[in-house]
């Protein structure tokens, strides 16, 4: 429908001011739109209140209505739409945008009142590291060539030269080793700040066979081959010197079956672990059938056995007890900022994952029991709408609300590799729909990524295309959520699929400026700057075809992203009226090339794969 009158209502503090007791909104309207009546509706009690708005100042073409609602009491959300009518025409504002009919309860805006995300994240910028393949800056810990097998007598060890291509995917992946380690990272901190770094998300470092850790063996101790805990905790105080923060991925759902507990190569000479023994004092700590060696696997890999969460003594050394690990690492000396729980939405009681929402909130709880300022993050391939209303997850890794819909749009791919064109409408419908459902805060703090150690790398997914990389990037720099860069994605590195996405970091690339690190670290900076990209927020102001412009506003602050994702310059007319801008210039951040707005409108012609982020001149 191209003809709906225009409305908007954002969610930042200068459109939604919360007191003790009520939320104090905000809405525009353009001026010369015939209004009876404007309702906020909301449902204190569960019951449908409809509260009016009054008419406040009118400033250019923007007309500003006003109302307080209450808080909910009964729960901790607060949901809310709003209702404008038109003599006999009614039409209804909420998360996805303005339609004529009241919408379903999953699109109204949302304030948790009770559980909210750490503040500080809002700020961050994640840069994304597998140990093994970042830097190696202690060779004499390096994992050697036949020093142990990953499964009893197979998968013995392969150490690599740097830089060596990694195996074909499904072959030595996980047993190929190029030496990277906590110490390299340590050495890198210089470049990772130059570059605009400000938080740190380690893949899984906590002893374990696998080049990957994804197979625990000892929850308590970093692995020896990529240091020590001390060695950690003296990183981890150098990154708070620098005013950096540190996330660490945590793997609570599965064990190595090296690990004590399970122990199915019968390495532990002391205590028996569960498999093969079932007077073994671990024996429930796994989900073994009777006295058989059948149990549940992760996904049904006999390499990964699930815990048993219905085992206090589980309970008690993960979460409940007062040297659970996960409060162990956020305490002193290590102090941790985050954890990001591994396949979190699987993890449960039995096969399947019964009470995971008791079992989420008991990680959130231990975690801010040491520190009510750690962030909590869960790893969801898909969407993750029912873990990120507040009490569960602070955000989650946002492939279902970002990698998706941008795969789809710049790749025309989706997350299984099949083909999938979308045009600039259906990605704001996806990325308004996936944003909607859960509060403002949480949608601020969702970790952005065009990739990951999971996915292909997004510039192989682009055949090498750079100008279309550097769109998405664009888009990751401005898009509402915190963004998280893969390790050398600002150098241009490539990868397809597991393992190929965790190859060696080129650091011979910066050796000499790299256009890529340029780019990156520019986009970086612009983000770090300013309070609209960080906090502010977001209004569609163009989407068709393969063009997309919107503005990320805070206060007096606009920055505006402009996105030609076709081959063709085009011409476009932009309504800037309907952030307030009648009368202005605007200057690129890039080029510092300047247009002017003339009556509400920007006219100007992106060139082919052309981006731009626009700021409006004080």
């Amino acid at each position: 429908m191209t003809n709906k009158p225009f409305f908007y209502h954002g969610q930042d503090p200068n459109w939604v001011a919360i007191t003790e007791h009520q939320l104090h909104l905000t809405l525009a309207s353009e001026a010369d739109t015939l209004i009876s009546t404007i309702f906020v509706r909301c449902d204190p009690d569960n019951e449908e209140e409809l509260i009016d708005m009054t008419r406040g100042e009118q400033r250019n073409r923007l007309q500003y209505w006003h109302a307080s609602i209450p808080l909910n009491n009964d729960q901790p959300i607060t949901h809310y739409c709003f209702k404008i009518m038109q003599n006999s025409r009614q039409w209804w504002l909420h998360g996805n945008g303005v339609s004529p009919r009241v919408p379903g309860r999953e699109s109204h805006f949302k304030y948790n009142r009770v559980h909210q995300p750490p503040a500080w994240m809002q700020s961050q910028v994640f840069y994304q590291i597998f140990p093994d393949r970042f830097h190696n800056g202690d060779p004499s810990i390096s994992v050697k060539t036949d020093e142990y097998c990953l499964r009893g007598d197979e998968r013995p060890t392969i150490a690599l030269p740097w830089g060596h291509p990694v195996s074909e995917h499904g072959q030595n992946g996980p047993n190929e080793f190029f030496g990277g380690d906590l110490q390299g990272i340590h050495d890198k901190l210089d470049y990772l700040q130059d570059l605009g770094v400000t938080a740190l998300y380690l893949n899984p470092i906590f002893t374990a066979p696998s080049n990957h850790k994804y197979d625990t063996a000892d929850y308590r101790n970093i692995d020896p081959h990529l240091g020590t805990n001390a060695q950690f905790a003296d990183m981890v105080a150098d990154l708070h010197q620098r005013d950096m923060k540190i996330m660490l991925d945590a793997v609570y759902n599965h064990t190595s079956v090296d690990h004590p507990w399970f122990d199915r190569y019968g390495k532990q000479a002391e205590t028996h672990g569960a498999f093969n023994y079932p007077d073994s004092p671990y024996r429930n700590f796994y989900q073994f059938s009777g006295d058989s060696n059948d149990y549940i696997g992760w996904k049904g890999i006999d390499s990964l056995p699930k815990l048993n969460f219905s085992n206090p003594e589980v309970q008690d050394y993960i979460y409940a007890g007062d040297d659970a690990v996960i409060k162990s690492w956020v305490r002193p000396p290590y102090n941790i900022d985050g954890w990001r729980f591994d396949v979190i939405h699987m993890l449960g009681e039995g096969e399947g994952a019964k009470n995971n929402a008791h079992y989420v909130k008991a990680f959130r709880n231990a975690a801010k029991s040491v520190n009510p300022d750690c962030f909590v993050l869960g790893e969801h391939f898909f969407e993750a709408t029912s873990w990120l209303h507040g009490d569960q997850e602070d955000g989650a890794m946002n492939y279902y609300g970002f990698a998706h819909p941008l795969r789809a749009f710049f790749a025309h791919q989706d997350i299984s590799y099949h083909s999938c064109h979308i045009d600039a409408e259906v990605l704001v419908d996806w990325l308004n729909e996936a944003r909607s459902k859960i509060p403002w805060l949480n949608q601020l703090s969702q970790l952005n990524q065009l990739d990951s150690h999971d996915t292909m790398r997004f510039l192989t997914l682009l055949d090498g295309d750079t100008d279309t990389m550097k769109l998405a990037l664009l888009m990751l720099f401005t898009y509402v959520g915190t963004p998280c860069v893969y390790y050398g994605t600002e150098v241009a590195l490539e990868g397809g699929q597991d393992p190929d996405n965790r190859r060696c970091f080129p650091w011979e690339r910066t050796e000499t400026p790299h256009p890529m690190f340029d780019y990156v670290q520019h986009l970086i900076q612009q983000r770090k700057q300013s309070p609209a990209l960080q906090s502010g927020s977001l209004q569609w102001l163009y989407a068709e075809h393969q063009q997309l412009v919107f503005a990320r506003s805070y206060g007096d602050e606009q920055q505006i992203c402009l996105i030609n994702n076709s081959q063709y310059a085009k011409t476009l007319s932009i309504p800037m009226w309907k952030i307030g801008v009648n009368n202005a210039n605007v200057v690129e951040s890039f080029t510092r090339d300047e247009w002017e707005v003339k009556d509400g409108i920007l006219t100007l012609t992106l060139a082919g794969k052309e981006g731009m982020l626009l700021s409006v001149r004080a």
